[in-house]
């Protein structure tokens, strides 16, 4: 069967599935999970956090590995690419939290036809050549760097001295981390990164929230131009903001960006409404990768009346992607992975979709996360990474908000690993690669 024609058949039965109004039964096919207490050396950080959920901070010549924001394909077939967003949360509190992408090989607890097998751990593995590694080492991470001084506002690394008060006494004046300094690192306190993806040149872009901002860096992470902003739309963390009114609301930027396969258009999906827009309602735009111009395409998508927040886009097609969206809240617990197509509209102009998962009901019939339950769920508050492995097969993870989120009373969050198998296949275009 020709891939054109096989595209076809899929997307009748997706248009099937939809026309009932029905989600897809989902089944767990794949678990594992990596410890909330995962480190790597580095920079001393935390230092400007609360102590919370049992964990003392700071964290002594180390970085928490944290929770996961973004996934890409790793250099070999079952490694992943994974990126924590900007460490703690806000400007503030994350200055000596260093952006990092880090390498990972989940070894995936399954039914292989008579009993569970694989341990469900998470290793770090070799950024280049897939390897395990013994630890999270420098081998198994990428940083993000600015030795040119590309970006046009004041990083921290050109700073003698962390430019916020600690959590401890007497915290105030504490001097910037000298690798900082000298790798011209970047940190949490200068982008909100919550999106990756790679061009076609094998270029990083990375979709953050303080400006909102696209920034440009190469296979290694070092920054290649200035950010690039998006006209008309400012947070209150623009580093530009100065005494303009902000546009769109604190960490309400680009949570979710997808890229086409020939690798050469993104699209930008906004975490919150843009002032003046329709209520509840967010922005798609289309961004030419080798111009590096937006295209003046743009779209809206349009949360359903229980979602607060997106978590992820990603391709499934040219035209059709995958969103996570959200609640904000544990109770009552939202949380849907949907089918988006740029080329439908629904009653508000809005692009059609269409929920295909539902993450608060999913059959686990051979108890893969081994809690005496044959239905998972995944009640997570953050979840912000969907990764499109075949037809039949999403990679979905959540961001743990190290040590913040708890989903258990006084324990912090750990990163779960989800392979899910749909009932019905998606309308995958499989003659380009993910990316």
């Amino acid at each position: 069967m020709s891939s054109r024609a096989s595209l076809a058949l899929r997307a009748v039965a997706l248009a099937t599935l939809c026309a009932a109004g029905l989600t897809q039964a989902t089944e767990l096919v794949g678990f594992a999970s990596l410890p909330a207490d995962t480190f790597s050396p580095g920079p001393t950080s935390g230092q400007f956090v609360s102590s919370t959920n049992g964990r003392t901070l700071p964290l002594v010549n180390q970085q928490a590995v944290q929770g996961f924001s973004a996934v890409l394909p790793g250099p070999r077939p079952g490694t992943f690419r994974v990126m924590p967003d900007n460490g703690f949360g806000t400007k503030a509190n994350s200055p000596d939290a260093v952006l990092r992408v880090y390498t990972v090989a989940p070894d995936f607890r399954r039914w292989n036809g008579r009993s569970v097998a694989g341990t469900g751990a998470v290793r770090p593995v070799d950024v280049d050549s897939g390897r395990r590694l013994a630890s999270f080492s420098a081998r198994s991470h990428i940083t993000l760097a600015d030795p040119l001084g590309r970006l046009g506002f004041t990083e921290i690394n050109q700073l003698q001295a962390y430019p916020y008060v600690g959590s401890g006494p007497g915290q105030a004046g504490i001097p910037v981390d000298e690798r900082i300094r000298a790798g011209h690192w970047l940190t949490g306190a200068d982008l909100d990164i919550e999106s990756m993806r790679v061009d076609h040149h094998g270029h990083y872009w990375f979709g953050e929230e303080f400006g909102p901002f696209l920034v440009k860096t190469d296979a290694r992470g070092r920054v290649l131009r200035r950010e690039v902003p998006m006209a008309g739309v400012m947070s209150p963390d623009n580093p530009y903001l100065g005494s303009a009114t902000p546009t769109l609301g604190s960490s309400r930027g680009f949570e979710g960006m997808a890229i086409n396969r020939a690798g050469t258009t993104l699209f930008t999906l906004l975490e919150g409404t843009v002032t003046g827009d329709p209520a509840c309602t967010l922005r798609i735009n289309a961004f030419d990768v080798d111009s590096e111009t937006y295209t003046g395409q743009q779209w809206c998508y349009a949360l359903e009346p229980q979602g607060t927040n997106i978590g992820d886009m990603t391709a499934v097609n040219d035209h059709q992607f995958l969103v996570i969206e959200r609640n904000g809240t544990e109770e009552p617990r939202f949380k849907k992975i949907f089918l988006i197509d740029l080329n439908q509209r629904d009653g508000q102009g809005c692009v059609a979709k269409q929920a295909v998962v539902d993450l608060m009901s999913i059959q686990d019939p051979h108890d893969l996360n081994q809690d005496g339950q044959t239905l998972f769920t995944f009640p997570f508050v953050t979840i912000e990474d969907v990764l499109v492995m075949d037809a039949n097969t999403l990679l979905v993870m959540n961001d743990n908000n190290y040590p913040g989120s708890s989903k258990t009373a006084g324990v912090p969050d750990p990163n779960e690993f989800l392979l899910l198998q749909l009932d019905a296949p998606l309308p995958v275009d499989d003659t380009a690669p993910l990316r």
